[in-house]
């Protein structure tokens, strides 16, 4: 068993790529990822690797960053992309059915200090931050405190 926080260092997009389609696989509906960082850490680009993932057929996943969420039906259930960057207010998220959407789908969450009191206490966060030295790495970690995310998180043991 891994015990939280856990950090990695990937050396460019395409690890963060693989690493996100290796996790992507491992979710169920109900499970809800939070992703912290500054902009241009990768989050999106960690979100649409794990969403393709798990999509049938290969499709465009644009950034909800103005549309807030995006969802997609995958074999896996349904997936709720949500960028919470530009929401004005906590009340916004239950009228778009976030709150029901993470008892439901596989949610994953980009600026989830938006979140305050609706922060899902069994999500797993993933933090992103570029590497001062290295250009194209990223430092990576995750935290949880409920116990499923140590058995779902087992195999980056084996990195």
């Amino acid at each position: 068993m891994v015990d939280a926080p856990l950090t990695l260092a990937l050396p460019s997009p395409e690890a963060t790529g693989r690493l996100a389609e290796r996790l992507g696989v491992r979710l169920h509906p109900g499970d809800t990822l939070l992703f912290e960082g500054p902009i241009g850490a990768g989050k999106t680009h960690f979100c649409r690797h794990l969403i393709r993932a798990l999509l049938e057929h290969d499709e465009d996943i644009p950034s909800p960053t103005f549309t807030l969420v995006q969802s997609y039906d995958s074999p896996a259930g349904e997936i709720w992309h949500a960028d919470l960057y530009r929401l004005g207010d906590v009340s916004e998220l239950v009228e778009l059915g976030l709150d029901e959407a993470f008892e439901t789908a596989i949610c994953l969450v980009e600026w989830p200090d938006r979140l305050g009191v609706m922060t899902p206490l069994s999500a797993l966060t993933i933090s992103l931050a570029p590497d001062a030295m290295l250009e194209d790495t990223r430092r990576i970690t995750f935290t949880w405190s409920d116990p499923k995310w140590a058995a779902r998180l087992e195999f980056l043991q084996d990195d």
